[in-house]
């Protein structure tokens, strides 16, 4: 089965003559000889059509080095990105990407490009374990197509992936402050959590971080903040367990969740 090209890329007309253009695979890469734009491009197409999208993107590229100027180079430029992203290789696609944003910005493909950048950081996030420079990179370019192309299908889907970037950003968070806590190192935690709280309000470890702030406040002897944050717990979230277990934490203190005072950093969190 071939690979399915997006649609607003296959505008340009590929009824083309193309028998004597087809290019002949050979064991090493064979210099490609001068040809009208529109046969490389096709030419191409057809390529990647067949899932050869390796070869696919050395054509697309040979049109940009052959007709600079054309607009078949334009649209080739972004195709070449689409059939490194079909392989896995983002290190390819992201460069191509970039360099077509810079010199396009306002062609008619831009979100595509934009949007597709996004995706090449989106899928390789790693775990909460490893590093997250991908993830950061992901949630700036998915920003990015929200802000500059809303209104459109790349915006919403972006703003879907949005979230889960957030989520992703906030787990690692959370799994930092989880391992100073358990090294009593208290302050450093609660500057994870407090940032879950700040920033990532919208994710679903927001609940955690305000039951790990009230441990840690109480560990530390700062029993307001702790009753603090167990009351915004319970104010906004009522039902769940982690309120539940803060509860109990300041019971065995014969403390009682209060709201926070005024020039507390949790008075403005929600």
């Amino acid at each position: 089965m071939g690979f399915r090209i997006p649609n607003l890329l296959r505008s340009v007309s590929l009824c083309v003559g193309l028998a004597a253009a087809l290019i002949g695979c050979a064991s090493e890469e064979p210099e490609i000889p001068d040809q009208p734009a529109e046969v490389l491009y096709t030419n191409a197409i057809n390529t990647l059509e067949e899932g050869k999208a390796q070869e696919a993107a050395k054509l697309f590229e040979e049109v940009e080095r052959q007709h600079p100027y054309s607009s078949w180079a334009t649209q080739a430029l972004v195709m070449a990105a689409y059939s490194y992203y079909l392989m896995d290789d983002y290190d390819s696609a992201i460069p191509a990407l970039e360099n077509f944003i810079q010199l396009h910005p306002g062609n008619r493909n831009a979100a595509y490009a934009f949007y597709l950048r996004a995706l090449c950081y989106y899928e390789q996030i790693a775990d909460v374990t490893r590093d997250q420079g991908n993830t950061e990179e992901a949630q700036r370019a998915l920003s990015d197509v929200i802000a500059r192309f809303p209104n459109t299908p790349y915006a919403r889907d972006a703003s879907l992936k949005l979230d889960l970037v957030r989520d992703h950003l906030a787990g690692k968070e959370m799994e930092v402050g989880r391992y100073y806590l358990t090294r009593d190192l208290y302050l450093a935690a609660i500057n994870r959590f407090r940032t879950v709280v700040e920033q990532y309000q919208t994710t679903t470890h927001v609940p955690e971080a305000l039951h790990r702030l009230v441990e840690a406040y109480l560990s530390l002897g700062i029993n307001d903040e702790a009753q603090a944050a167990a009351a915004v717990l319970g104010y906004n979230y009522p039902g769940s367990d982690w309120y539940q277990d803060s509860y109990a934490l300041l019971a065995q203190r014969n403390l009682q969740p209060e709201a926070p005072k005024e020039g507390s950093w949790l008075e403005g969190a929600f």
